[in-house]
């Protein structure tokens, strides 16, 4: 949304004709290592770049765009024109006759490489700024009028400074380094917004069964372009992110995830706890009590599995036995208080210090220091004899005292 105020102006009052360069990666500190900003413009990679910035009457530069709002400008800019993405390159350019008339979006996609690939960052760098200066001089020779903007699908460096993410909070959900494969697509957060965005849920993976059944709900959760979050609700004190779902196990669904925040004299502090996990189906309700889902206000909380399989750590402890539901969440994240924009704050997290693996390391530390010690008062102890057999003198007689 942050995004589209930004976008919106140019996009109706400026030329229907739209160019979208996308890059595979880049962040702002490429300008500042290849631009020449220190002086030696003459050696800066993105010339081209830089002279239409000059001689555009109008420009934005955002220093930072979220990888899901990458993800959905293509649908964004296809809405707002009318037109559908054309997929184009110099050679199909030169055969495009433009009517500044008439709406058009052009998708250029750039290459970019790790200096461990085939060609360093500075030489792709350097083609794609003459790839953008060819394309906007063809534009100029044919006196089309246009806007164009240059992003990328995700950054080529990752900001691991907390005072660089808003709020100074510390991470940002999605700007982490991707251990999965680049087919791997990272999903947006879920966000309940009233005036503003209240509740941010997130999960790699949300799974629920039911009698043994299981169902898979990362798709219908985080990829649905309408998510039924009818029954939510927030203020200060409480909050409540209702999920809704149609055709669920023959009916519909609905989760519910409360949570509540009070100040505890204490800490001064105050603390949010997930009081209960609510299924409504069928006229039925069904409790998790999940009572360990605990942290400040301030923070969200992090869990790499909220689940109610014991294999999984048993957070969701079900209120009733037998219990026919089952839940998993990977990579869980919720955030329900203080929220700034649609990012997640610095995350709590479920792992304790004192894992099993540092419990089994000080169990054994300390039985070995015990037999060390142990040899070392033995040792300690041993005493030399005080008195010897001399040959010259009257042997050492023993007597046994029956």
């Amino acid at each position: 949304m942050q995004l589209s105020t930004y976008l919106d102006p140019a996009l109706e009052l400026g030329p229907r004709n739209v160019l979208l360069f996308l890059q595979d990666k880049l962040s702002i500190e490429d300008f500042t290592a290849y631009g020449g900003v220190f002086g030696n413009k003459q050696d800066s990679t993105f010339s081209n770049l830089e002279n239409a910035l000059d001689l555009a009457p109008s420009s934005l530069v955002l220093p930072a765009v979220d990888w899901y709002a990458v993800s959905t400008l293509t649908t964004y800019l296809q809405e707002k024109l009318g037109a559908s993405p054309l997929h184009v390159d110099l050679a199909t350019l030169r055969e495009l006759k433009l009517n500044a008339s008439l709406p058009a979006l052009l998708l250029i996609r750039l290459p970019y490489t790790a200096s461990s690939g085939l060609m360093a960052p500075r030489e792709v760098l350097t083609g794609n700024d003459e790839v953008i200066g060819q394309v906007l001089s063809m534009l100029k020779s044919e006196d089309v009028p246009y806007t164009a903007a240059l992003t990328a699908v995700r950054p080529s460096r990752v900001a691991r400074d907390a005072a660089m993410v808003a709020g100074g909070l510390g991470r940002q959900l999605l700007q982490t380094t991707p251990k999965q494969p680049v087919s791997v697509v990272v999903h947006p957060p879920v966000s309940y917004n009233d005036t503003a965005p209240r509740i941010l849920f997130w999960a790699q993976n949300f799974s629920v069964a039911y009698r043994d059944s299981w169902e898979d709900l990362t798709a219908r959760t985080f990829e649905a372009p309408s998510l039924n979050m009818t029954g939510s609700f927030w203020n200060d004190s409480i909050a409540r992110l209702s999920l809704t779902y149609e055709q669920l196990f023959g009916a519909t669904v609905t989760f519910k995830f409360t949570l509540v925040n009070r100040f505890y004299p204490v800490s001064a502090r105050h603390w949010f706890t997930m009081e209960r996990l609510e299924i409504h189906s069928n006229g039925s309700v069904a409790y998790f009590n999940v009572s360990q889902i605990t942290g400040p206000s301030i923070y969200s909380f992090h869990c790499q599995y909220v689940s109610s399989l014991s294999n999984k750590g048993s957070i969701l402890v079900p209120d009733t036995q037998p219990f026919l539901w089952q839940m998993t969440l990977e990579e869980f994240q919720i955030q329900a208080f203080n929220v700034t924009g649609e990012q997640f704050s610095y995350a709590t997290d479920c792992a304790g210090f004192f894992s099993p693996a540092i419990w089994m390391g000080l169990l054994t530390s300390l039985f070995m220091l015990f037999i060390f010690t142990y040899g070392l008062h033995m040792i300690l102890s041993l005493k030399t004899m005080d008195r010897f057999d001399d040959h010259k003198g009257p042997t050492i007689t023993l007597t046994q005292i029956v």
